[in-house]
């Protein structure tokens, strides 16, 4: 029997695009022959992925779970919006979101966890999807929150099923008030920052690099004036303000009522909760943001099967 080392396991999975265990197996079947493994692989449909690796995968669902004082928020993408109305498709991106509660946004972790009812890994369970279902798929990103007193709110915009849709939301919201009242506060407040796509909760979080580059170009606008420094340096410190309240979630105008600011709306329901309400972060994660889509070009496609 030909020992089957960690190396070659790794050489058929990137080969193949199957599961770990599912590798091991082949090669163990194979008396560690990796063509022959390759086709045992295939023979059982789980090399089927592998061909598929390429596709953009830009669709899918982002899937939220929530548990007391902690959440979680998952990035699952398919190709086609087609496979995300699939019932399997929804309720793996259901159960993963759970298991990302378990394993507190880890994504090693999760991609190695249990999937429940099933002898696979959440990895391995999302290789043999993809080949059940034909489309190339991948567990893009996850996020997890937590908060020692107070409430993890969520929303989900564009459901599909509970749970899973377009964007979703977490807000952490630290309070020793009541509870119900905080919930209450919490689902506004996500929905605002669904709407409202916010960058950072305030001024202080800003990235540095972020708003050195914001000063910068609202520099040479303003020096196009021809103005004076002095003139300059408060025309753009003016636009920062500016700035501020559109990126920064505190400073933003509350969608809900369209006049208070964000802090104003928190220190009132702070006040109906019983104790102050302090935004410690939020996650808002919107499908497909950042996948660069592939442009599909019908006519140069047709004039290369016609030149082959």
């Amino acid at each position: 029997m030909a020992e089957i080392t960690a190396a070659l396991v790794k050489d058929l999975r990137e080969k193949t695009g199957a599961g770990m265990m599912d590798c091991k197996k082949a090669l163990t079947e194979t008396n560690g022959n990796l063509e022959e493994a390759v086709d045992w692989l295939r023979t059982k449909g789980l090399a089927a992925a592998a061909k598929k690796s390429s596709r953009v995968a830009s669709e899918g669902l982002v899937g939220v779970a929530v548990d007391g004082g902690s959440g979680a928020v998952v990035e699952i993408n398919s190709e086609t919006d087609f496979v995300a109305r699939n019932e399997s498709f929804q309720n793996f991106v259901q159960t993963v979101a759970g298991l990302a509660l378990e394993t507190k946004g880890d994504m090693d972790a999760l991609k190695g966890s249990a999937y429940p009812g099933e002898s696979r890994t959440v990895d391995e369970q999302l290789t043999h999807l993809i080949s059940t279902i034909g489309e190339n798929m991948n567990l893009r990103r996850v996020e997890y929150r937590s908060v020692d007193a107070g409430v993890i709110a969520s929303y989900i915009h564009n459901a599909a099923a509970p749970g899973v849709g377009k964007i979703g939301v977490l807000a952490a919201l630290q309070s020793d008030g009541d509870a119900a009242k905080l919930a209450e506060t919490g689902k506004q407040l996500a929905m605002h920052i669904a709407a409202a796509s916010p960058v950072a909760v305030s001024r202080d979080d800003v990235d540095q690099e972020l708003l050195d580059r914001e000063r910068a170009v609202l520099s040479e606008q303003a020096r196009e004036s021809g103005k004076p420094e002095e003139i300059i340096e408060k025309m753009v410190e003016g636009r920062l303000r500016k700035y501020y309240e559109e990126i920064c979630l505190l400073d933003q105008t509350f969608v809900i009522d369209g006049e208070s600011k964000v802090s104003q709306a928190l220190e009132e329901a702070g006040k109906d909760a019983g104790s102050p309400i302090t935004v410690t972060g939020f996650t808002r994660m919107s499908l497909g943001e950042g996948i660069e889509k592939e442009e599909e070009d019908f006519a140069a496609e047709v004039a290369a099967v016609a030149g082959s």
